[in-house]
């Protein structure tokens, strides 16, 4: 095995994904290997810096699809520059900020609403945002 090169059991421990995760994400495109003539499979060390960006991806919620968009930004046979992932990671900027944005207004509403009394899910602003007709009462609002 060349120096640069890491076996799955060895990414695996070293980035904390599972085996089947990597298989997963492979199939997704997210990640490549290379085979060995044994047919074993073996990536290059930027996999684990791919791995670590879809892990914080998953946890602040954004689907795989973004980060197949966002990798797509990236060179595929050379570790990315700092600029590089600078260019793939501004993709996300305006997606984040509406997260951001979405978080501060349920937080800011939550409280009112655990308070308002309503136990009404079909006029919540929280659960039924944008429903204009919730305000004219509950039930059909065209039926008539």
């Amino acid at each position: 095995m060349i120096a640069q090169e890491l076996s799955v059991g060895e990414v695996a421990r070293r980035s904390g994904v599972a085996v089947s995760a990597l298989h997963f994400y492979e199939r997704k495109g997210l990640i490549r290997s290379l085979r060995t003539a044994g047919n074993q499979r073996r990536f290059a060390r930027d996999v684990l810096r791919r791995l670590a960006v879809i892990r914080v991806a998953q946890r602040v919620g954004l689907p795989l699809e973004a980060v197949a968009t966002a990798f797509a930004a990236l060179p595929e046979n050379k570790t990315p520059t700092k600029a590089e992932w600078a260019k793939m990671s501004a993709l996300w900027r305006s997606e984040l900020d509406q997260r951001i944005a979405q978080l501060l207004l349920l937080r800011d509403q939550l409280t009112d609403c655990i308070g308002c009394g309503c136990l009404s899910l079909k006029r919540c602003r929280l659960t039924n945002p944008g429903d204009a007709l919730g305000d004219q009462g509950d039930g059909a609002q065209r039926w008539g």
